[in-house]
């Protein structure tokens, strides 16, 4: 725990990337590893991750994100997108590929299913898309935290034009809307950031503990 502590306290939000340091292949696919692994609400995992390494189109979407440099300065680029249509057809691809993972019948689990379908029919369409974007954010945590742990900065953006992006992106004929992105690379020396004292609120002025 003590190794997790020294990470977070290393990480700070990068505000200049060394464009010359790029990650291995390996670093990178650890990354991508654990951004899969992340949890979700019942496991639906309704998102989808869109890893940018063409440079043409990072510089067309740098151009959407209000010109931040570290959209094609960074290694990497990753965009968080959300499924719009969040319906009982994703929910059965969900429950399918549990059964097949678990060696069980679609049928051993219609009680999971239905439970889950019934929940997201009290939710309008916007309801589901801010419910799956909430999930997305923890995802996005799970990936700053491995980055950290690994010595890679991971800087989350929210300043982008979402429909330019998703136009770039294709993610419309996808069924899919950009709500956040995740520039990952190696900080630069000369960051003039990389030497602030991280400020955070003590444990007493955060922690409420209820005995």
């Amino acid at each position: 725990m003590s190794n997790l502590i020294e990470a977070m306290k290393w990480r700070y939000s990068v505000n200049k990337f060394d464009k010359s340091n790029k990650l291995t292949d390996s670093q990178f696919n650890e990354l991508l590893e654990a951004l899969i692994l992340s949890p979700s609400s019942y496991g639906l995992q309704p998102w989808k991750f869109i890893v940018v390494t063409n440079p043409e189109v990072r510089v067309q979407l740098q151009a959407a994100g209000y010109g931040q440099p570290k959209i094609t300065e960074a290694s990497h680029l990753i965009v968080f997108a959300v499924e719009k249509n969040i319906d009982n057809a994703l929910v059965d691809k969900y429950i399918a590929s549990v059964a097949n993972t678990r060696g069980l019948s679609v049928g051993d689990l219609k009680g999971y299913k239905d439970m889950i379908k019934g929940s997201l029919a009290t939710k309008t369409e916007d309801q589901k898309v801010e419910w799956a974007t909430r999930q997305l954010y923890i995802a996005l945590g799970v990936l700053i935290t491995a980055g950290a742990v690994n010595n890679i900065d991971v800087g989350p953006m929210e300043g982008f034009d979402t429909k330019k992006f998703d136009e770039i992106l294709g993610l419309d004929k996808l069924g899919l809307e950009s709500k956040v992105m995740a520039a990952v690379g190696f900080r630069s020396s000369d960051d003039p950031h990389a030497a602030d004292k991280k400020v955070r609120y003590s444990k007493e002025e955060v922690v409420i503990e209820v005995k």
